[in-house]
């Protein structure tokens, strides 16, 4: 019931839908079949518009209408229509579109309804391109230029510069082709084409080291005047002359590349100077070099440039600049809030969410980088400059800190006071150093734990494990996340012995920093000591993963593999470290230990010669290879190792005898006999040299023969003499308790003893023929001769005892 009812609005306000409804009677086509006039139109064609042209330009005069009756008649307009263009109550009546519908006056005429021309048949195919044409050889040649300049960008982005380096030769060798077929039919030459395959050219050459190349084609660019911009290219020029050390002809190209770029172009031009102040410190010309830093500092600072002042300031003792230029590169913003940006507004789960992966994001990561790079600029030209330019050490730093103080790197104050006693210990100066650090034990939690973490390092070097131990725990206490902290408190515990303990402080270092270097490898040391093998093993190969090549780490993977019996294992990891440390000779000796045991003599020899030629004075070097040479009949060549074994050594007489038995065996007696007599005076009680003597003498038929003979009986004697009395001195507080006071007199029964021993020896006439007497080599039995084909011997006559009769004989 109400829905046909309808609120009045009021006056004061807009009805919004006001207008709709209202319509012009005109077009009212509901009553035509009882408007008389239409009527009569449509039957007897009155009120057709007189024959003439349209009010408005472009409107048809007749227009053909099929009615519904199928008659055909041309209509003007309805009465009270108005017609196409006419104007009635200043609105004109907007002309229609009939051609598009398909009313032409062709329809008058008897032809179908055919708006989309399908009736026309088939659509004519387009021409074929002619392959064959000039033209069409020029624009695929073009193409493949091209496709070529961008694989050889392609392939220097991957890193493959000679694949990048071929692909430009090609673009080159193409693009000629393509300027003589240009040439041929007087076609205009594509300057941007040739101008892009020389620089691609350029570049690749310059990447692979092709210097001059390079600068030919760059002259080749910069030369032509059709390339505009080609002067900018010197450029690239001063830069491979700086790589070349060319430092004049770089500066001179930077400053013609300086010349030809607008003022516009601000920070090229900047980028251009700070290279021709890097060649003017190259060139050691430190005062031009401050000129261009100067400017640049003036107009457009920027941390590089200012460290770069500092250091030619420094170059030329000048403090005070110095000074105001640390102030000027502390004074450069650094531009990245960090802090601020990634702390969440509230406890929202999705807006931390977002925090958290914005944070590790390329943006964040560029950030981070850009904040540490300042921190190490600022930091190291602190550290440059705090001993030169106040009185002391200790005053130029408290200046710098002070002055970082005051800039917006505030935070790096504390890491200079770390650094200056990590200074203070670089001089053994301990006691400076403790005291800086134990400054930091009021401060904020994680200067403390720093602070804390090295005086446990330092008292740990020091072996005083119980400080050591106190401020490890203080570090812990004051930063639980700190993976120094708990990699120190775990050393202070692996000193002590409890290796299970040590290793869970070491495992929550590594929870904390998975990047925790020290801790991982402090695991592997404890699980070795645990006997955990395998688990040491894991640790160490994680930690080569982490770190390349670290000869450390190497040397214990080649170890846990020697332990697990698997030399093979070990050769390979020890040929690795090798590579690394090739001059390493405990390395070298220990792989020609392995090698030996595998029974590969020659590369045994190799190793243990590379080891002795590295460090000369290792015995078990010496001994190897001087033994070496005996097994391969080569004594002249040990005896220079068994003689530095004796220079090294002289107290051992184990070295001189092996040097004058090498001298007997290679058959120079002259010499080992000297050689014998120079060791019997350093030692008059050796008896394996007195043996010789007398060998050597006897079979030379010399006439001290006998004077070592005597010797060596004396010798021999008093050696058993000796060892009676050890023998005796074991069992002497139960002979003292048997024989009671007759001690005295049994001291005299040993020297009658004794003398009635040495006169039983034979006089010097009577030959000595003791078995004592047989020598033996310190270097082994000599290698047997082998047999030649002597005659053999007659065999025994059975009848040689029986006696011949007379008439056997001969007359």
């Amino acid at each position: 019931m109400m829905q046909n009812v309808h609120l009045a609005p009021d006056a004061d306000e807009d009805d919004l839908y006001s207008g709709y409804n209202d319509y012009n009677p005109t077009f009212d086509t509901e009553d035509l079949e009882n408007d008389v006039a239409f009527q009569q139109a449509a039957r007897t064609g009155h009120g057709r518009r007189p024959s003439g042209t349209a009010k408005i330009p472009g409107t048809p005069t007749l227009r053909p209408l099929a009615t519904g009756f199928g008659s055909k008649a041309i209509l003007t307009s309805s009465m009270g229509r108005p017609v196409t263009g006419a104007i009635q109550d200043g609105v004109a009546r907007p002309m229609t579109a009939v051609r598009a519908a398909g009313y032409t006056r062709a329809a008058m005429r008897g032809s179908p309804f055919d708006p989309l021309g399908q009736g026309r048949g088939p659509i004519s195919p387009l021409e074929a391109k002619n392959a064959d044409s000039a033209e069409e050889k020029i624009r695929q040649l073009e193409k493949k230029v091209n496709e070529l300049v961008e694989e050889s960008c392609i392939a220097n982005s991957c890193g493959d510069l000679k694949l990048a380096l071929e692909k430009a030769r090609e673009a080159g060798r193409k693009e000629r082709v393509l300027v003589r077929q240009r040439e041929q039919i007087a076609c205009p030459e594509n300057l941007d084409l040739t101008y892009s395959v020389l620089l691609n050219l350029a570049c690749q050459y310059a990447a692979n080291g092709m210097y001059a190349e390079a600068l030919n084609s760059y002259q080749v660019i910069v030369k032509n005047k059709l390339f505009t911009s080609g002067g900018r290219l010197k450029v690239n020029m001063g830069n491979i002359y700086l790589k070349q050390r060319n430092y004049s002809k770089a500066v001179k190209f930077y400053r013609m590349a300086l010349d030809q770029i607008p003022s516009v172009h601000k920070e090229m031009r900047i980028k251009i100077m700070e290279n021709i102040g890097v060649a003017f410190i190259k060139t050691g010309q430190y005062t031009d070099a401050i000129s261009s830093f100067e400017l640049i500092m003036s107009t457009s600072p920027n941390l590089k440039t200012g460290f770069n002042l500092i250091l030619c300031y420094f170059a030329i003792g000048n403090c005070e600049q110095m000074k105001k230029a640390f102030q000027k590169l502390i004074a450069v913003p650094c531009e990245v809030n960090y802090d601020d940006k990634y702390i969440s507004p509230n406890d929202d789960p999705h807006t931390n969410l977002l925090i958290e992966a914005i944070k590790n994001d390329s943006l964040g990561q560029m950030e981070r980088e850009r904040k540490s790079m300042a921190e190490e600029y600022i930091m190291t030209a602190a550290k440059l400059i705090a001993p030169v330019i106040e009185t002391s050490f200790a005053v130029g730093y408290d200046w710098c800190v002070e002055a970082v103080k005051t800039s917006q790197y505030v935070e790096l104050a504390n890491d200079l006071e770390i650094n200056k006693a990590t200074t203070y210990l670089r001089q053994q100066d301990f006691k400076q150093a403790l005291e800086t650090l134990k400054m930091f034990e009021q401060k904020d939690s994680n200067v403390k734990s720093a602070a804390a973490t090295n005086l446990s390092f330092l008292y740990y070097l020091e072996n005083e494990l119980a400080q050591a131990a106190n401020y490890a725990d203080l570090a812990v206490i004051s930063d639980r996340y700190n993976p120094a902290a708990l990699t120190n408190k775990g050393n202070t515990i692996f000193a002590k012995g409890d290796y299970e303990k040590a290793a869970e402080f070491y495992k929550e270092a590594l929870g904390n920093d998975s990047s925790c270097t020290e801790a991982l490898y402090n695991l592997g040391l404890t699980y070795k000591k645990l006997n955990r093998i395998d688990e040491a093993l894991d640790c160490f190969l994680k930690l080569h993963a982490i770190l390349g090549n670290s000869a450390q780490v190497l040397h214990q993977i080649a170890n846990i593999y020697e332990i697990m019996g698997d030399p093979n294992q070990a050769i390979e990891w020890l040929l690795q470290l090798i590579s690394v440390v090739p001059t390493d000779p405990h390395v070298l000796s220990k792989l020609g230990k392995l090698y030996d045991n595998e029974g590969d003599k020659s590369q045994a020899f190799h190793y243990y010669c590379e080891s002795y030629r590295y460090f000369p004075s290792n015995i078990e070097v010496i001994e190897w290879l001087g033994a070496y040479y005996i097994d391969t009949q080569f004594c002249e060549k040990a005896i220079e190792y068994f003689e530095r074994a004796a220079l090294i050594l002289p107290t051992q007489e184990k070295w001189h005898l092996m040097v004058a038995s090498c001298y007997r065996r290679s058959g120079n007696y002259q010499k080992a006999l000297e050689k014998y007599k120079v060791i019997h005076r350093k030692f008059p009680e050796n008896i394996e040299c007195l043996r010789f003597l007398v060998h050597l003498c006897t079979d030379m038929g010399m006439k001290e023969v006998q004077e070592y003979t005597t010797k060596l009986k004396k010798v021999e004697k008093l050696k058993e003499v000796r060892e009676q009395r050890i023998k005796s001195g074991r069992d002497s507080s139960a002979r003292s308790r048997r024989e009671g006071n007759a001690s005295g007199d049994s001291g005299g029964t040993k020297g009658e003893r004794l003398n009635a021993r040495l006169k039983a020896f034979p006089e010097t006439s009577e030959p000595y023929e003791s078995s004592i007497c047989k020598e033996i080599d310190p270097l082994g039995p000599q290698a047997e001769r082998p047999k030649t084909a002597a005659r053999k011997r007659a065999e025994e006559d059975d009848f040689a005892d029986e006696e011949l009769g007379e008439d056997m004989l001969p007359e």
